[in-house]
């Protein structure tokens, strides 16, 4: 008998936030970014709270920064002190209504898998924390045991994860047409067409729209105060990073 699958993306569905956000801070800590760098990024945490969507350039600019922060070094390093952060950072964030939905699948032997664009690693950290079958991520290229500087098949994002899950199907032999997924964004949409159970989770304007129209299920794990109060919350948090940023830039001179 075929196996039933299920597809969670990370960021604000089983996580709350913003994954790479967590990772950057526990680099930060360990001098691997700037100060700069750390608080550019918390500004783009702060805006997609404000908003609940993903904006592009933002993932742009993760990504390029990601990578020149990552060049050259030694990818066993690397991995433990991913490990490392994700326990101090990242394992405490996951939402406790989302893992349940997760569970429920595998109590029925559905396999599950997180696919996300962070890196690889954290993928298959947040799997392996999970009880999951797998994480699905970025992966940045190697050589000789350290980072390139390069992606190796481009970010897994958008449209790249629909192949990157119809690809796996393919391997694992899942039905994709009784197969799941569960995303809060707009951007996951060729994902989520992929499947014959898709489902919305805190999901973006644009996304909302779409499952409405297409009659898809809709979860709501996010904090209590709707979107007006978490507007508020994200615009309180940005203009505080902004005077943070200022007071950054006047010590650096």
């Amino acid at each position: 008998m075929t196996r039933t699958a299920a597809f969670f993306d990370l960021d604000n569905t089983l996580l709350r936030g913003t994954s790479m956000i967590q990772l950057g801070r526990g680099l930060f800590e360990r001098g691997f970014v700037s100060g700069r760098t750390m608080l550019r990024a918390a500004l783009m945490e702060a805006r997609f709270r404000a908003t609940g969507s993903e904006h592009l350039d933002d993932t742009s600019d993760a990504r390029d920064t990601a990578l020149e922060m990552i060049k050259g070094r030694d990818v066993v390093e690397f991995g433990q002190h991913c490990a490392a952060i994700f326990d101090a950072h990242i394992a405490g964030r996951f939402c406790a209504e989302a893992v349940a939905v997760a569970q429920e699948h595998l109590d029925l032997n559905h396999a599950v898998w997180v696919v996300t664009a962070s890196p690889v690693e954290i993928a298959e950290l947040c799997a392996q924390h999970l009880g999951f079958t797998g994480g699905l991520g970025t992966v940045a290229e190697r050589a000789d045991g350290r980072y390139t500087g390069r992606l190796r098949d481009g970010l897994l994002h958008g449209a790249t994860k629909a192949v990157a899950v119809r690809k796996l199907a393919e391997t694992h032999g899942y039905d994709l047409a009784r197969a799941h997924a569960y995303s809060d964004s707009s951007n996951d949409l060729p994902m989520l067409s992929l499947v014959g159970h898709p489902t919305a989770v805190n999901p973006d304007p644009h996304l909302r729209r779409h499952a409405d129209i297409h009659d898809w299920p809709t979860l709501e794990f996010r904090d209590p105060g709707g979107v007006r109060s978490r507007v508020a919350r994200g615009l309180k948090v940005g203009t505080s990073l902004r005077l943070a940023a200022r007071a950054l830039a006047r010590r650096d001179n």
